[in-house]
């Protein structure tokens, strides 16, 4: 029998057979990923990985949030996008790219930047937030926005040779959020723009972003939660280290008491 005449729930057990024949994932966790809806701000070289893989990996919806042109100097490591792209909305591009690569992943391109207010309502109904901005500014909006729906964030970031993936779970009492690791002075450090970025590092850091809103998703492993995951590619080191969640915290932490 061809392939193509089979029904679209054998072509979708075929396609995700090799995820389906790993016990911690199994029928039932595929099925949580097919009417999984995750939303990906930035399709630069991280949000490039971690949209391919999520769609390959049969994600039922993803949300492409960019506002943001291709330009020559992307190509040198934003795999979602060709020198054919060039001049295009990089949401418009990586969602042309990511449907090819899987049909049976529905997806939302918004090629505009977001107030707070609109960033809050596109994430209605979204089950994990993927961040893979370049600016701090842009990151602690997601991160309040994140906070303020109990949206679980997975936020990573890559510069030179090192990057760093962090999961944030608002609404777990024991979870920091990410103005926990990063306060307002931090909003002027460098982006790759001017410093630079090796290729393949944006490929790792986006993957093991990928990997963690599977694992979140599908309720395996342990994810991140509380830990920063750095790793430095001149050495190829990866350390592991705990946030603490900060009670003085300008997002989630507890509002001083009113003295009488």
């Amino acid at each position: 029998m061809d392939i193509y005449s089979r029904s679209m729930q054998d072509l979708q057990l075929l396609r995700y057979s090799r995820q389906i024949l790993l016990p911690e994932i199994d029928i039932s966790g595929q099925e949580r990923l097919l009417c999984a809806s995750v939303m990906i701000l930035g399709l630069g070289g991280l949000g490039s990985a971690a949209g391919m893989y999520l769609a390959a990996a049969g994600m039922g919806h993803l949300v492409l949030v960019d506002f943001d042109r291709v330009d020559m100097a992307n190509l040198q490591r934003q795999i979602a996008h060709e020198t054919k792209d060039i001049g295009r909305l990089k949401a418009e591009s990586a969602a042309e790219r990511l449907e090819a690569l899987n049909p049976d992943c529905r997806i939302t391109a918004i090629g505009c930047r977001l107030d707070s207010g609109e960033l809050t309502k596109t994430m209605a109904g979204v089950d994990v937030v993927v961040d893979a901005s370049d600016n701090f500014p842009t990151r602690f909006a997601l991160n309040r926005a994140c906070y303020d729906t109990k949206t679980p964030l997975v936020s990573g970031a890559a510069m030179g040779f090192r990057g760093q993936v962090g999961v944030f779970k608002p609404g777990q009492a024991d979870s920091p959020c990410y103005a926990c690791l990063y306060d307002d002075h931090d909003a002027a450090a460098d982006t790759c723009t001017e410093s630079g970025v090796i290729a393949p590092l944006v490929g790792i850091i986006g993957s093991v972003q990928a990997l963690e809103t599977i694992k979140l998703l599908t309720a395996t492993g342990v994810p991140l939660l509380g830990r920063l995951l750095r790793l430095d590619a001149l050495t190829m080191t990866w350390t592991s280290a705990r946030i603490a969640k900060d009670p003085r915290c300008r997002v989630c932490g507890s509002p001083e008491p009113v003295s009488a």
